[in-house]
């Protein structure tokens, strides 16, 4: 499975809700972009407890979940921009049922592995100016994910983003985020997750410790 890269972005971190920062707003950019441990240079992450780092170096929002967007809130203009959500690879047929943790990609010169669902916050509502957003992606499970980067190198938009290998093929990132952030899991989920190598391991915790 492979998808064109219609756009690479990344953002600083601005003002944001008064006292808060945040780099969610990310832009394209032209010409090609290094791709290391910790994601794109540049890129900045304002809060880099929950963002940012290596198990989350890159974030990908599929842009099919646009259409879907302008549906509940409105022809908002933030959706015509490929980096709404904060995303840093913007692509089309790419969804969270069709990839799974551990899947790699080759991005450009870099490959880079499905590391975790990404967990929605406040700052998607307070970005488009509507409430109820973080309730509905938990519903969907429409969350976009994150990559860690196994081999640096470099990617422009017009790339391609290549699955070379299937990870957990009974996990996708909808399956993943249901269980764990939408708190669903039952028993034996939690016990796979907690023993799931390539799932990022601050899950894999919350995973053990959901198992008490």
């Amino acid at each position: 499975m492979k998808v064109e890269l219609e756009a690479i972005c990344t953002g600083t971190a601005r003002p944001f809700n008064g006292v808060e920062t945040s780099a969610i707003a990310k832009r394209p950019r032209e010409g090609l972009v290094q791709v290391l441990d910790e994601g794109l240079a540049p890129d900045e992450q304002a809060d880099r407890r929950v963002h940012g780092g290596p198990e989350m170096a890159l974030h990908l929002y599929p842009l099919d979940h646009h259409a879907f967007w302008r549906e509940q809130i409105g022809d908002s203009d933030l959706l015509d921009e490929p980096g709404a959500f904060g995303s840093n690879l913007a692509v089309r047929g790419l969804t969270e049922s069709e990839v799974h943790i551990g899947d790699r990609f080759r991005l450009g010169s870099a490959l880079v592995e499905v590391s975790q669902p990404r967990q929605p916050c406040w700052k998607i509502e307070h970005r488009f100016g509507h409430k109820g957003m973080v309730a509905t992606i938990i519903q969907t499970a429409r969350a976009g994910w994150y990559y860690r980067v196994l081999e640096t190198g470099e990617v422009q938009a017009g790339d391609m983003l290549e699955r070379v290998e299937v990870g957990e093929q009974d996990w996708s990132i909808a399956r993943t985020f249901t269980a764990l952030i939408a708190g669903k899991a039952t028993r034996d989920e939690l016990e796979a997750l907690a023993a799931m190598e390539r799932l990022t391991p601050r899950l894999r915790d919350k995973a053990r410790a959901k198992l008490g």
